[in-house]
C-alpha cells in the first residue's frame, strides 16, 4: 500500500456533513429524568415499558431496551441542590465538542471532569438553557 490514504478510507474515518465541514460522531442520545421517587420510577420502567437496568449506581440508573441497546433513559434522583441535565449526548470526541462550546461562549455550568465511573463529560446549557450533558467513555472502561 502506497504512502499515501486512499479517499474512501479518509471517507471511513471522518464523517462530512453536506457543506464539507467535518461533523462529531453522535453515538446516542438518552433523556436524563429526574425523580423525587426514584424506585418507583425504575419499577415503571422495568414493569411498564420492560426496559432493564443497565446501570446502577443508587442515585443514577440506566434502563435500556434489551432489544436496542441506544434507547435508554436515565433515571436521576432528585438532588434539589446539585445541577442536572436534562438530556446526555455520548460523542465520539468530549474535548472536541468542549472546545467549540467554549469557543462560541456557551454557558459550561460543569466543567469538563473525567469521572469515577469511566466517563469523561461536561454540563452546556443550550440556547434555550437545557442543561446537556456531554459525554464519553474514557479509553480502557467498558461502556454502560
Amino acid at each position: 500500500m502506497s504512502g499515501h490514504l486512499k479517499l474512501a478510507t479518509i471517507e471511513a474515518l471522518v464523517a462530512f456533513s453536506k457543506d464539507g465541514v467535518a461533523q462529531m460522531s453522535v453515538r446516542r442520545i438518552v433523556p436524563d429524568v429526574t425523580s423525587k421517587h426514584l424506585d418507583a420510577s425504575r419499577q415503571f420502567y422495568v414493569d411498564v415499558l420492560g426496559l432493564e437496568v443497565a446501570m446502577d449506581m443508587g442515585s443514577i440508573v440506566t434502563l435500556m431496551s434489551p432489544s436496542n441497546s441506544t434507547a435508554q433513559v436515565t433515571l436521576m434522583g432528585d438532588h434539589s441542590s446539585a445541577i442536572l441535565p436534562q438530556i446526555s449526548v455520548e460523542v465520539s470526541d468530549v474535548d472536541d465538542v468542549h472546545s467549540r462550546a467554549v469557543a462560541r461562549g456557551l454557558k459550561i455550568v460543569y466543567p469538563l471532569t473525567n469521572e469515577p465511573w469511566g466517563v469523561r463529560r461536561f454540563f452546556v446549557a443550550d440556547p434555550s438553557g437545557t442543561i446537556i450533558n456531554v459525554m464519553c467513555h474514557i479509553s480502557g472502561v467498558p461502556s454502560e
